[in-house]
Formats: structure tokens, sequence, C-alpha cells
């Protein structure tokens, strides 16, 4: 049947008369009706008599309401929160006098219909009678206006067209007051602008809608999902309404379905139909079965009531209107659900389709954009669904789920930065990573591509630079897997993808991972590069800081000292790959103790990546930090504390407060501030750096453990032993449990708590541990690393404890041997070593060679550290109270 409405705009107007536009009592197939007797009625095209009784008969505007004419249809128990709405709908509808149309818009399943129902059943808004009209279609507006009238009128239930009846009802609402009209699921305003039209001064109208942008003439209530209160009360409410129930993820399960009501009504009627399934165990189902969970109701529930149902006749109508919005909504399933940049849509589609599916989509509700951020937001369950392959539904085959994922790869590999250690592009990198994890965290694996892998590959590589390094490995991880499945075990992008997950091992501290990673990559490139490919050049290098690293410096050193030729040959002196492998060597120098080499090496390195690469760059800075460290090392403090608070102030300003970089310039600030003695900065340095690296890197990141170690080291040095002791054994039981047993942080960690233990007096426990530890340095690290002779040192300091200098001594001499053969005579721990040495002899009693070894040791000090150095004011303090006692014939101890 013709529906005689005339489809207009928004806003209200008086009903049109010209030639086929009627909507009153002449209109085509109406009735018109009137008089006071049983009167013949002819109706429709064929005109057949209908008698009706004189009531029946009466004008509309002279038919009163029944008292119980609403029928309004409330689901007790299933409305929770939207207090604000309420309170909206209450002032825009509950005002005297004039007609309101409020609209309450929001996307499928948000709890438009519950709303209303809900306000209209049971708040004051003293309007009556109350008529709901499903209002999703022409037909559905006229059948309910039919409603109206055979409510109002019984009499002519079945007697009159249904377009006579909705005529009879329009006369009704427009010559009578104080109605309320609820207009459920408009799908278009032009399906009610006539209804308005003709009524609109004289009751109320409450419209329910999807539509989010096109009543531009009616005020507006959007309805968003329910805060997770609210969901995980509407969900309990359902679910226990037989009785209590297990609801072991209740709060998870809510939280996975996006806090829509209507997801929630769907997996709680289950839950109430299943006893024996529990939330946790529904979102089981929801992983491993999501087409059917979200397809399916429970025994009872209306087939389109479910989630899949419900927004497929909203899906159907956008791919009439415009497809390409239907494929933008699958594009846009595999990104996080909150702030997807709009520019990962450029080049989708031209710009005029883009800007129509975008519209569409948004008056639909399924996104919301927001103009500020230039972002866009898609509700998490529309995603879930976009992204399901059903081969059932038209718009989630798995062509087009395939194909959305292909693309939506594209869009984001194509949007990354072309470099990520550049802190300019940070915050590109930041804005983009939520929805890579989102993209890898839905697509399985197996389904990876090339364009997968680089995308894992590349962001890898900036969260390692980040210092987040679980993330980092585990998207390396795969893109390897990826590449060596799609490209085979030795092409280059293979290869190079194996020594960024080495690369990220090792900055894990997991080195028994990374070296064996590292030496089988190199053999590889070795033989389908070539030795002097400067991925092979970079490779050789990467592997010679592993082994440093590691403490293997007869490995690292000769290593890198090849490989620095190889690339000044190949590349340059000034290529940025010579210059990192020159400074990596100066590192190995100083790490062997070697600052005649080191410093020279660092001071030049840093002079031309100043030139090459400019101040700020990040290696630039890198290399000061290092130099700061070599200085440091040396014992030249009045060099070292400048350069580090400079590359402090530098990192701060080029990285941000939370680089691991910076946080690593503020922990050797703090070292050299307590090597200078200086424990008043030193100790709220280290402890801010413990904190910021905890929130910035995690519990367990290597250099938060080293963190820790070294502010439990500076209470031992200020002589707070009560919050040293549990710091360094927290520490140690750290380092163990990440870095293992052998690692060259855990063994250093163990020494300190060895040497705190001696600190506080309890020698019964240091001494194993120095032991324990040194057999341990040994075998790792080597008889002439320099931790494991400052280890042998530490063991001869707990013996002198314990008074037993038939083995202090000794230990003693032969650490000052080797020192001086390893580090040199003038190395700040071989000055340690002698001076270590002469208090053993003065605690032996034996002045005699206590002082000479001090006078010969203070002038070295003095010329080496400065006069003001720590150390040597302990020398000077030594030797004169060695001199006093000799001169007043009292040996004893320093």
């Amino acid at each position: 049947m013709k529906w005689p409405f005339r489809r207009a705009a928004m806003q209200p107007e008086p009903p049109a008369t010209g030639p086929g536009k009627q909507v009153g009592a002449n209109a085509e197939r109406a009735a018109a009706i009137g008089g006071d007797n049983y009167a013949p009625v002819l109706t429709g095209d064929h005109a057949r008599a209908v008698s009706l009784p004189p009531e029946a008969l009466l004008p509309p505007a002279q038919v009163a309401a029944p008292s119980e004419l609403d029928n309004l249809a409330v689901r007790p128990g299933l409305f929770v929160g939207r207090t604000s709405e309420l309170d909206r709908l209450d002032a825009a509808l509950a005002t005297s006098g004039g007609a309101v149309v409020q609209a309450v818009h929001g996307l499928g399943g948000i709890g438009k219909s519950t709303l209303a129902a809900h306000w209209a059943a049971t708040r004051p808004h003293r309007r009556a009678p109350i008529r709901w009209i499903t209002a999703d279609t022409p037909a559905g507006v006229q059948q309910g206006l039919a409603d109206l009238a055979c409510a109002l009128q019984p009499a002519m239930t079945g007697a009159l067209p249904i377009e006579a009846l909705a005529e009879w009802a329009l006369q009704w609402l427009a010559s009578h007051t104080g109605w309320l009209l609820i207009l459920d699921n408009v799908n278009d305003p032009a399906d009610i602008a006539p209804l308005l039209a003709r009524t609109y001064a004289q009751g109320r109208f409450l419209i329910t809608s999807r539509l989010a942008t096109v009543w531009h003439h009616i005020p507006t209530v959007r309805l968003d999902v329910l805060d997770e209160a609210e969901s995980l009360d509407l969900l309990i409410r359902i679910a226990t309404h037989a009785g209590p129930r297990d609801l072991d993820g209740a709060a998870e399960l809510c939280a996975e379905l996006g806090h829509l009501p209507l997801a929630i009504e769907q997996a709680s009627a289950y839950l109430a139909q299943n006893p024996l399934t529990t939330p946790r165990v529904y979102l089981t189902l929801l992983d491993q079965y999501p087409a059917a969970m979200y397809g399916d109701g429970a025994v009872g529930t209306p087939d389109e009531r479910t989630i899949a149902k419900i927004w497929n006749v909203t899906l159907d109508r956008i791919t009439v209107l415009q497809p390409q919005a239907a494929d933008l909504l699958r594009l846009l399933a595999w990104y996080a659900p909150d702030q997807i940049p709009a520019t990962l849509l450029d080049g989708h589609f031209d710009p005029p389709a883009l800007n129509a599916a975008l519209g569409l989509l948004t008056a639909y509700s399924m996104i919301t954009p927001d103009p500020a951020t230039n972002t866009l937001t898609v509700h998490r369950l529309v995603q879930t669904l976009a992204r399901t392959p059903d081969p059932d539904d038209p718009h989630r085959t798995p062509h087009l789920v395939d194909h959305a994922r292909t693309h939506a790869t594209t869009q984001l590999d194509t949007a990354l930065p072309a470099t990520w250690d550049n802190p300019a592009t940070w915050p590109t990198w930041r804005t983009l990573l939520p929805h890579i994890d989102a993209l890898a965290g839905h697509t399985p694996a197996d389904t990876d591509t090339d364009t997968t892998a680089d995308l894992l590959n590349r962001t890898g590589l900036f969260l390692d630079n980040q210092g987040q390094l679980t993330r980092a490995i585990n998207h390396l991880r795969r893109a390897l897997a990826d590449m060596m499945r799609v490209l085979g075990e030795d092409h280059p992008s293979t290869l190079s993808s194996r020594n960024n997950l080495a690369c990220a091992y090792r900055s894990a501290g997991d080195l028994a991972r990374a070296i064996p990673l590292f030496e089988q990559n190199l053999a590889h490139m070795v033989q389908v590069l070539g030795e002097d490919h400067p991925d092979t050049l970079g490779s050789r290098n990467n592997l010679a800081y592993a082994y440093e690293s590691a403490g293997d410096l007869a490995r690292a050193i000769p290593l890198y000292e090849r490989t620095l030729t190889d690339m000044v040959r190949v590349l340059g002196e000034d290529h940025p790959d010579t210059l990192g492998s020159r400074n990596g060597l100066a590192y190995a120098y100083g790490s062997a103790g070697d600052l005649a080499r080191a410093i020279p090496l660092h001071e030049q390195t840093l002079i031309d990546r100043t030139r090459v690469l400019g101040e700020d760059h990040p290696d630039t800075l890198n290399s000061r930090n290092n130099l700061a460290w070599a200085y440091k090392s040396a014992g030249d403090l009045a060099r070292a504390i400048p350069l580090y608070e400079r590359t402090l102030i530098d990192r701060t300003r080029v990285l941000g407060e939370d680089h691991p970089d910076t946080l690593g310039s503020r922990n050797n600030l703090a070292w050299a501030y307590k090597s200078a003695g200086d424990l008043a900065r030193a100790i709220p340095l280290y402890e801010r750096t413990l904190i910021d690296r905890t929130r910035v890197l995690g519990e367990d990141h290597p250099d938060t453990l080293n963190s820790r170690n070294n502010l439990a080291w500076a209470y031992e040095s200020a002589g707070d032993l009560a919050r040293a002791i549990p710091l360094h054994e927290q520490a140690l039981a750290d380092m163990v449990r990440v870095l293992g047993e052998d690692h060259p942080s855990t063994l250093a960690s163990r020494n300190n708590l060895a040497g705190t233990y001696q600190s506080a007096g309890d020698v019964a426990r240091a001494i194993p541990l120095f032991k324990q530890n040194l057999a341990h340095m040994v075998q790792v690290l080597g008889e002439d690393h320099p931790d494991t002779l400052g280890s042998r040192n530490g063991l001869a300091g707990a013996y002198e404890s314990a008074g037993d200098l038939a083995r202090a001594i000794p230990l003693l001499e032969r650490t000052l041997i080797d020192r001086t053969r390893v580090l040199g005579e003038d190395h700040p721990d071989t000055l340690g070593s002698r001076n270590n040495l002469a208090g053993a002899y003065w605690s032996a009693g034996d002045l005699a060679r206590a002082i000479p070894l001090l006078e010969q040791t203070l002038p070295d000090i003095v010329r080496v550290l400065g006069k003001d150095h720590p150390l040597t004011r302990t020398v000077r303090n030594n030797l004169a109270h060695a001199v006093a006692k000799r001169d007043n014939g009292e040996p004893g101890q320093l």
C-alpha cells in the first residue's frame, strides 16, 4: 500500500496541499469519518461499504484517550545507570506548553530504546497517552499510527484500511495535546517528517536512531556505552536471576564486550541459560568461536536481538548507499579502537569517496570522529565482528576480511616513519604503536606477509630504542619467523631481521641467546653478502659488542679492531658506522682498563661525530657520555662530572626525560657524584632514577636492576646498611632470575652484596660469597678481567676484616701485581690496591713496609687523581696516621 506522507525535511511545516500531496481526509484510499448514526462508509479503490457504530463516526477531535492507551514494553531489571541522559530528557521533554522533539542517537545495541522506554515509564514527565511506534520504515510508521487509531476507536479495527486508520490517528494527534510519541529506530528522517509536520505543535516526540548527524534542527542526546560498574551490574543482574553463581571473569568479559548493553545482555542471558559456563569460559568461547557466539543468542532471545544481526541491518543499508563505507569499516577493524589517525586512510580511496564513506559511517554511529585530534574511534565490538569471517554473512566473507587485513597492514606500514632513532619521528611512532600492536594481536601469524614482517621488524627496532624490550623481542621474533617463511633463510631482509632480534636479546641482557644468534647470522652474511658488505661489517661489530657485554674482552677487542679497520677501508673514516665501531672499540678498551688507549679514542670519536652528525645527534650524545665514563674510570672527576652534567641536560632536551639514554645519563652522573664522595647529591639522584626506570622500563629491565644495585651501593657508602643490605639482596635475586647466575651484572651484584656484608661486620657471610663469586668470575670473565681483579681485592679485604692476614696479604700482593700488569701503574684500581696492601701490612704491625708503600703511592695518586680526590685524601690520611704511630712507637691499625 502506498504511504501517503510526503518526504520532507525535519523542521515542522504545514501539510502540503498540491496535487498528489494530500494528507487529509480526502487522501488516496482514506475514508471521511463523521456523523452520529450507523452509516456505511466506502473504502478502497473498489469501494466496499462498511457499517460503523456511532462512536466510530465521531470526529477525531471529539474522541478522548482511554486510560489504558499506553503501549510501552519495559523489561524490568534491564536498566542501569544513564543518570545524566535521563536528566537531559527530563529537562527537554517535561517542560510545559509548546511542542518538543528530542532525538537519542547511538550505535545499534547501545540501549537507545531501553533508555526511551525507561524514561517514559518512570520519570515525572506528565505526558499521556504514551505511544511507542517502531519507525524504522515508512510502513512501520503507518502501522504504528493505525494501531493508535484502533486503540482509540476499537470499532474501526478491521473495518478500515491502514491508510484510513493512519489518517484518523494523524487527525487525532493534531487535535489533542499532552501526548508523547516515541518513534523508535528511525532510519531516515524523511520517514517521520510528515508526521512531525502535521502534529508538531500539539505533543512531544522522543526519537531514537542510529543516525547521528542528520538531526540539524532537533536537540540530540548521544548515548555511549555503560561505564565499568554499570555494565558489570547489568551482567550480574541477568546472570544471577535464578540464584547465585560463579562469576569469575565477569569484569574482564564486560571489558571484552566493550560495555555495550546489548552485548552484555546477550552474554549474560547465555550465562543464565548455561549455569556451568562462567564468564571466563565465555571469554574462551568468544576467542575460539567468535562468529557463533556473537551471532547466536540464548533460547528465547529474538533472532534480530543478537549483536551480529542487529548490526547487519545497518550494514545492509550502508552497503547499498556507499559500498566503500563497509570496506572502510572492515579496514578500521584491525586497528586499536581509539584514536585511529585519519591519516592511516590516506590513499585508500580518492578523497571524495573517502569523505563520503566516513560521513556515512559517522551518520550511522559506526565510527566517531574527533576533529580536534583528526582521529577516529570505533567500538571494539564493531571491530571484532567486522574482522571475524563468516561465510554466511555477506559483510564478512573470508575474502572480504582477508582483503581488509591486507590493506590495513599496508596502510600502517606506509605510515611508519623512515627511521626509528630520530627523536623528531617519535611522536608519530607513539601514535601508531597501539594500532601496530592491535594488528599484530588480531592477525594470525600464518597469514603474515612480507609487509607484515617489515612492519613488525621496524617497530621492534623502535621499541628496542625506547627500552621496551619485551614488546620489541615479541615483534622481532615474529618478524624473523615471517621472513624465514616468506623470503627464505638467506634473504638479505631475513639476515637483517635476525641481526635485529639478536640486538634486542643483547639489550635485554639475554647473552645466551644473543651471542649464538649473532655468530650464526654473521656466518650467513659472509656467505651470502660477502666479507665487506656493510651489513656484514655491522653484524661483526654487533657480535663484538655482545662479547664485550659478556665480559669476553679477549674476543671482543680483536673483533672490534678488525671490524674498524675494514669499515675505514670500505666505508671511509667518517661513515656513521665507522664512527660507531670506533666508539665500541674505545669502550672495550676502557672495560679492559686500558684507559691510555680508550680516552684518546673516545675524544677523537666525539670530535668526529660532532663534526659529521652534529652536536645533538643521539650518537654524539652517546660519545660524550662514554668519554665522561672513561674520565671517571681514570679518576678524573674534574672532567667527568661537568661532561656528565652537560650530557644529561642535552639528552633531556633532545630525547626527553624518560628516554633510556636520559635515564642512563642520570644514573652515570649519580655514579660520578658518589665517586667524588658527594653522597648528598648521588643518593637522591639514584633514588629518582630507580623510580623512573621502574616506571618507564619495568621492574625486570637490566637498567632497572642495575639502578637497584647502584642505589644499594650508595646506601652502603653512606653507612646506611639497614637499607643497603635488603636492597642488595633483592637486586641480586632479581638479577639471577632475569639475567642468570653468570651474567656480568649478576657477578657484580653478588660482589657488592658480599662487600656490604663485610661493611656490616658479617664476614661469615661475606667471605663465602666473595669466594663463590670469584670462582664464577674467573670462569666467566677470566683471571685478568678488571672485575675479577676487583673481586679478588674484595675477598682479601674480607679476610683482613676477619683477622686472617695470612690469607689477606698474599692475595692483596697478587692482586697488586696483576693490576699493575693488566691495568698499568697509574690506573686508579692499581693505586687503590697499593693503599689496601699498605693497610694490611699495618694491620699485621709491619709499619716498615706499610709506610714506604704509602709514601710511594701518595705522589702517584696526587699526580693521577689530583690532591682533592677521595682516594688521595684517604692515602694522605693513612700515611699521616702511620707516621705518627711509628714516631710515637705505637704500632696499630689504620
